[in-house]
């Protein structure tokens, strides 16, 4: 088991869902994932965590704000929310949900890098993020879909300082990784001509499965919806599918291949 006691600066430490019917999400990911749900008390909001076997994996809350959708929202670590946000605005970023404290929890804010995909930076007190990493039931690999490639990665290079290694540099294939160039933990695809038109740079999330086909099936019965059969790349196996309320999420069958 791949517990995590430290995250990187810079790099995916958590991520969450927010939901227009939260108990409808908890039901599916906990059915699916063999999760179990904590609720928080009403100081937090109700917001629940999903742990793995004990150990803490994502978090739900309601949608906040008019208009959006559902969807899940990847934070990285940072040592400071606030300067970081202010860091991030003054490289081209919107913000979205400026620094707020979150109880003893940590603080956190919501941007939308320069080519608008939203992100959350989390400055941890208590809760240092997830606990498992590349495992069955917990987050496996976090992905930039960027319509303005060059941008978005010398943003996140300059904000977040992070390290990338390039994969792939064609216009057929433009992907970066980025982290330790041993063990990457994400990475950025120039899916500029792969988006359907009006749908902009968004993040996405991997989680690990024991078989990627049973699990496709397994959203199906559930009330999702598979957008992509799975399918085999020398990275592993995958699938692609979103839940009964339309939040998008992959499958990374474990033990495959890296998902990099």
């Amino acid at each position: 088991m791949t517990v995590v006691t430290n995250h990187r600066l810079g790099e995916p430490c958590w991520v969450d869902y927010s939901s227009t019917d939260v108990p409808r999400a908890r039901d599916f990911y906990s059915a699916l994932f063999g999760w179990t749900a904590d609720t928080a008390g009403e100081e937090y909001g109700g917001y629940v965590t999903f742990r793995r076997d004990g150990r803490a994996v994502a978090g739900l809350g309601p949608v906040m704000g008019d208009g959006a959708g559902d969807n899940w929202l990847t934070y990285l670590l940072v040592e400071d929310a606030a300067q970081t946000e202010h860091a991030a605005l003054r490289a081209g970023a919107q913000v979205i949900a400026p620094t707020m404290l979150v109880g003893e929890q940590g603080r956190m804010a919501v941007i939308a890098d320069p080519g608008g995909a939203v992100v959350g930076l989390w400055d941890p007190e208590q809760h240092r993020g997830f606990d498992l990493v590349a495992e069955v039931g917990a987050p496996a690999w976090h992905e930039l879909y960027a319509r303005d490639f060059r941008a978005q990665v010398d943003f996140y290079t300059k904000v977040f300082g992070w390290t990338t290694q390039v994969l792939g540099d064609t216009a057929d294939f433009r992907y970066s990784t980025f982290g330790d160039p041993d063990s990457p933990s994400g990475g950025v695809f120039d899916a500029n001509g792969m988006l359907p038109e009006g749908v902009p740079s968004h993040w996405v999330v991997y989680f690990g499965v024991t078989d990627a086909a049973a699990a496709a099936r397994r959203v199906v019965e559930l009330g999702g919806t598979v957008i992509r059969d799975p399918w085999d790349s020398e990275f592993g196996r995958f699938a692609q599918a979103t839940d009964p309320l339309g939040g998008l999420f992959f499958l990374h069958e474990v033990g495959s291949g890296s998902a990099a």
